[in-house]
């Protein structure tokens, strides 16, 4: 009961901040640009599934980290550049890992459709393709909306004034996504 109620929460935290980047996010957005996009970010995500049964939470974790800053747009995946320290380098952001699976998702994307997939969707479609992994169907448990644009700002001086903290109450996260959430709503509405 426990487990089914931990990934309710899960599910429900992702279908919200999935949705935070707003834009003109819909359902197969890849169709014509390249229609494999999503079985090869599916196919690669399960590979990786298979043998580390902790990607799931590797992945919800750094999803959870990259919507709280700038909204769903893969700024968690950019490194730091010279006088510039980006989000991955944030103390809260040390501690993530599975870069190197989305590295490896976006370089077999890169060979059927070079440039065409933004890391954000990679890194949205993964989160879910990795919770589903475990289920019986193997079907994808949420749905996700594609045509994210990726982030090209990424600091750590936002990671830190965003996230929010490990020790902070129920009561504190509760408020927290439910501003994100009003957000993401108010965002939908006007799309």
């Amino acid at each position: 009961m426990k487990a089914v109620f931990l990934l309710l929460v899960c599910v429900t935290v992702c279908a919200v901040l999935g949705v935070c980047e707003g834009g003109n996010l819909r359902r197969n957005f890849y169709e014509k640009s390249c229609p494999l996009a999503e079985e090869i970010v599916q196919n690669v995500t399960w590979k990786h599934t298979s043998t580390n049964p902790i990607l799931p939470a590797k992945f919800l974790r750094m999803h959870f980290h990259d919507c709280f800053v700038r909204g769903c747009e893969g700024s968690i995946l950019l490194n730091s550049i010279a006088n510039s320290k980006a989000e991955k380098d944030a103390i809260p952001n040390l501690s993530l890992t599975g870069f190197d699976v989305i590295n490896d998702i976006k370089a077999q994307l890169e060979t059927k459709c070079p440039g065409v997939v933004s890391c954000a969707d990679i890194l949205a479609l993964a989160t879910r393709d990795s919770v589903s992994f475990q289920f019986q169907n193997k079907k994808p448990i949420w749905e996700v909306l594609t045509g994210r644009r990726d982030g090209r700002v990424s600091l750590e001086t936002e990671a830190l004034a965003n996230l929010p903290s490990p020790f902070s109450n129920f009561t504190t996260l509760q408020r927290i996504l439910s501003v994100k959430d009003s957000i993401s709503m108010t965002l939908w509405y006007y799309q």
